[in-house]
């Protein structure tokens, strides 16, 4: 039988559960949604022995899980306890069933284990133990609970800790993975090659679950995937996850009386005119009492859509106060057909290494409106001028000026002693056809003076949409994390990011000196 059978089964005996009789109370506890609803008793936020009873989120996800799920969501909606509360009962009634979670650290492994799974199990009543035997089962009995851990009768076993490496798991729950991935990294890195792989394709149950933690680590990547995958409509593979998510204007108590903020009303009207999300005055006022505590982070705690739970800052990055503004003020938009009679420039990172990028941009009044963004490694000169080329084209733009770093004044092995900015104007040959450019070298400058231009510069940048990943690179361009003293370094941490924001940071020194009115042919060398 269907889950989805067996879930309007198990509703139709909950609505006349104070009607069934005996032998219809002991075919109702066959289906797994009524146990779910009858049988399991956990502790609320006050400490209060309560029976737990499946919220609508949770139902709407039981209902609509696949074998990868990842869930995007607000605070407070209980995920853990439903997944632990649905493996306990696995283990119960299934033989060899194994369960295990993973959290972020040994205390709230701890919580979950005494107050979520151990409570559960002994809430059970002798009353139910004996329904249960007369419909073919028997409630294993515990033959260790050690390490946060049960080891049941039947062969099944359920786990919590902070890591899993051992045998192979029916099931695997990894809570708040989004503050593993951007706490611990090495931790989250152990948890995809280590515990995933334990768990079997055919057949096992992987479920990840978060807030947003920033647009980095392996729970943004999973995110994004899993909503591409969940827009485009496609069939999902064993190995695809499917994305869920659960924002708070769900949850019916997330609604107050109270003043609306009159900062928030234009939020509020593009919830409902953009995203057609239309708020109660209640749920209005509830934000708004709770935007005034948290601020900024409502949309990390709080997101009211899949795209704004990952537009918190990241920690330690250099552009986080610049992005919260670009955001707030929606500079982030469609703007490629607007104003497409300026030239427009390029400016590169050609010359600092093997990877490049590519920042497209128009000068529209005092406003830089960055056009498209563009990033490869492993190809040469002549491959980037070619692009170059293609792109206006493609376009129809009108080149102004190309821009590269100082490095491209420095002489290339095996070229007979010419810089790259050399063979640029002499001709570079791609693909059976010779590109030439010339380019314009930006003058040498610190990175923190570079950094701080850049800080400047984006207060007037208007991004297209198509510049999501140069975006995600400024974004994500951070300072070094120091593990021995617990602080930030000075020094901009090198990774992915840092090719797109080194190419932004060159745009950022030659139109900050451009707009200080020194001309390009006297900053330019």
């Amino acid at each position: 039988m269907l889950v989805s059978d067996n879930h309007i089964k198990a509703k139709s005996y909950l609505k006349s559960i104070d009607s069934l009789t005996h032998d219809d109370l002991a075919d109702a506890m066959t289906y797994k949604w009524f146990r779910l609803n009858v049988m399991y008793h956990i502790k609320d936020k006050s400490g209060k022995k309560v029976l737990f009873q499946p919220n609508q989120e949770q139902e709407s996800f039981y209902c609509g899980q696949h074998n990868r799920d990842i869930i995007l969501k607000a605070r407070q909606l209980g995920f853990t306890t439903f997944k632990m509360i649905s493996d306990l009962d696995d283990c119960l009634f299934i033989e060899n069933f194994s369960a295990g979670c993973i959290c972020h650290n040994l205390d709230s492994a701890k919580d979950i284990f005494r107050n979520k799974i151990k409570f559960a199990y002994n809430s059970i009543t002798e009353d139910q133990r004996l329904l249960i035997s007369e419909i073919g089962y028997e409630i294993p009995t515990p033959v260790s609970d050690k390490g946060n851990a049960y080891v049941f009768s039947n062969g099944s076993s359920i786990k919590v800790g902070t890591s899993y490496r051992g045998d192979t798991l029916q099931s695997l729950h990894v809570s708040e993975f989004g503050k593993i991935c951007k706490k611990y990294p090495d931790k989250a890195t152990e948890i995809v090659t280590g515990a995933f792989e334990s768990v079997p394709t055919d057949g096992g149950i992987i479920t990840l679950e978060s807030t947003a933690e920033g647009k980095e680590g392996y729970f943004f990547k999973y995110c994004t995937d899993a909503k591409r995958l969940d827009d485009l409509k496609k069939d999902l593979s064993v190995l695809d996850f499917k994305f869920h998510f659960f924002s708070w204007w769900l949850r019916p108590e997330y609604s107050i009386i109270g003043e609306i903020s009159s900062a928030l009303i234009k939020y509020f009207n593009e919830l409902e005119f953009k995203h057609g999300i239309k708020l109660s005055d209640g749920q209005k006022a509830w934000y708004s009492a709770k935007w005034k505590v948290l601020g900024d982070d409502m949309r990390r705690e709080y997101p009211s859509t899949p795209k704004e739970a990952f537009e918190q800052s990241i920690e330690g990055a250099y552009y986080a106060k610049q992005f919260l503004d670009i955001y707030k003020d929606g500079r982030i938009l469609d703007i490629s057909g607007y104003d497409n009679k300026g030239d427009v420039h390029v400016q590169s990172d050609i010359g600092v290494g093997d990877s490049t990028a590519l920042w497209f941009y128009r000068l529209v009044g005092k406003e830089v409106h960055l056009l498209h963004y563009h990033t490869n490694s492993g190809e040469g000169l002549g491959y980037y001028l070619k692009y170059i080329e293609e792109k206006m084209i493609s376009m129809k733009w009108k080149l102004g000026k190309l821009y590269g770093p100082h490095d491209m004044n420095n002489r290339e092995f095996g070229s007979n002693g010419k810089t790259r900015k050399q063979l640029a104007s002499e001709g570079v040959e791609y693909m059976g056809k010779t590109y030439r450019a010339q380019f314009n070298i930006v003058p040498k400058l610190g990175v923190d003076d570079g950094i701080q231009l850049a800080r400047s510069i984006l207060q007037r940048c208007v991004f297209d949409e198509s510049c999501e990943e140069g975006i995600l690179a400024l974004e994500s361009y951070k300072k070094q994390w120091n593990d021995k003293l617990g602080c930030w370094r000075d020094t901009p941490l090198h990774d992915w990011a840092s090719d797109g924001a080194d190419s932004f940071r060159y745009l950022a020194v030659t139109e900050n000196q451009i707009s200080r009115g020194t001309t390009a042919q006297r900053m330019i060398v």
